[in-house]
């Protein structure tokens, strides 16, 4: 009975977000990837938002539920907040339906994220949804969800069904950096726009530093170069070559909607990062917090522990969870991050069943006393707090299904903001174990 429900829930949803496009004809961004979709999302959304009125998709509103709710009505807060509940989807359709008719200031642009956790999810999104943008972020060799798929091919094959969707009036936005999505350029009719590091990215980042006042880490400073020319742009509040990227792709759809770097670059100077993808936070006895607990896979941990490896400390503690949905890759990947964690960190904390791997090939590369394993992160905590001494980096990261936000919560010096600072706050995340 709960599935015929929820198949008629989406089918009407599903119906009144199609009602909405066509009646309010809003331009739709869309964003997939397998890592930093989030925030370059909303780093989109900002730029976008400097001359257009722009709503942008929250959380992982990213499914057959999320994208329609997204597109009817900014429900995110009040979805976290009720939970998949009868009642709560009731109201969506009743006042979604009555919001057709008597609605103003709907948004120009809509920034909204694909998510795929079978195949096929992406082309029936991007089918229902069609997108004027396309961007793709990051596939990586062994992507999150991938046991759901053939392989890693199988999860790049399906991402690229979004820009497969696209007509030669629109824009796909490439990684340049990563190849698998790079040659996603072969699959689409659209025009192309590619963005990294890398020499030969249309859209360019260089000189990326971390930017630190009185020994604290702020943010990232970057240079962003686009047709000979280069902009100096600063992104507070979160740290890592991620932000680059983010930032790079904004930039590479703001000139598609006639933006030059330097209004960008002022635009992403509002922007704070959003929480949970390598956030910085002020910790207990005068220690900082890379809060990366949103989610996990290989490629988003090589690049956490890149950012804890390359900025100045006393100590760095890598506190590390499951990587989960990793399939026959599962033992391989924690034993990858384990090599990359041992060869730098001084205390390494692994949580789950499966961090065991991650612990025991760090093992081989620093002394057995300075790892600590632990089940849950209730368990993980408290030893965590004991091990912080001043003037510590302190990593914390791990699959959503961890729940690593625990031990932020545990060790950060200002507890009493963790709903505004932390992610899963709200009612349906709180209310489980």
């Amino acid at each position: 009975m709960k599935e015929i429900i929820k198949k008629v829930i989406v089918w009407k949803l599903g119906i009144i977000a199609k009602m909405y496009l066509r009646r309010y004809k809003p331009e739709i961004v869309a964003v997939t990837g397998n890592v930093g979709k989030t925030s370059t999302k909303e780093t989109i959304a900002v730029v976008l938002g400097r001359s257009k009125r722009v709503r942008s998709g929250k959380g992982n509103l990213n499914n057959e539920f999320g994208v329609p709710l997204t597109i009817i009505g900014n429900w995110a807060d009040d979805y976290y907040e009720a939970g998949n509940t009868f009642w709560f989807w009731i109201r969506v359709v009743v006042v979604s339906f009555f919001g057709l008719f008597f609605q103003k200031n709907y948004p120009e642009i809509l920034v909204l994220e694909y998510g795929a956790d079978k195949p096929g999810d992406i082309k029936r999104l991007a089918d229902k949804f069609k997108p004027h943008v396309g961007v793709v972020t990051a596939v990586g060799e062994v992507p999150v969800h991938v046991e759901y798929f053939s392989g890693p091919e199988g999860v790049a094959k399906e991402k690229g069904r979004l820009v497969e969707t696209l007509s030669v009036s629109d824009f796909a936005v490439l990684n340049f950096d990563d190849l698998a999505v790079l040659e996603m350029k072969e699959r689409t009719k659209a025009k192309v726009s590619t963005y990294g590091f890398g020499d030969g990215a249309m859209v360019r980042v260089s000189n990326l530093e971390t930017w630190t006042e009185n020994e604290m880490p702020m943010g990232v400073s970057l240079k962003m170069n686009y047709n000979d020319s280069f902009v100096p742009f600063k992104l507070m509040g979160s740290l890592g070559k991620s932000q680059g990227y983010a930032a790079a792709a904004a930039a590479a759809v703001g000139v598609i909607f006639g933006m030059n770097l330097v209004d960008i670059s002022e635009a992403l100077s509002e922007y704070h990062g959003p929480k949970g993808r390598l956030k910085i936070l002020k910790g207990i006895k005068n220690s900082i917090i890379i809060d990366d607990t949103y989610n996990a896979s290989p490629l988003s941990t090589h690049l956490a522990l890149e950012t804890l490896r390359d900025l100045p400390g006393k100590r760095r503690i890598a506190v590390l969870g499951d990587m989960l949905e990793l399939g026959k890759y599962t033992i391989k990947a924690h034993q990858e991050a384990g090599n990359m964690a041992g060869s730098f960190v001084d205390l390494l904390v692994c949580v789950g069943s499966r961090a065991k791997f991650i612990a025991e090939s760090a093992g081989n590369q620093m002394p057995a006393g300075n790892i600590h394993t632990f089940e849950t992160s209730s368990e993980a905590k408290l030893k965590v707090k004991e091990l912080i001494k001043e003037g510590d980096l302190v990593l914390v990261k791990g699959s959503q299904g961890m729940r690593m936000e625990k031990i932020v919560e545990e060790i950060m010096a200002e507890p009493e903001k963790k709903k505004e600072l932390l992610v899963r706050q709200g009612k349906k995340w709180l209310s489980q174990p």
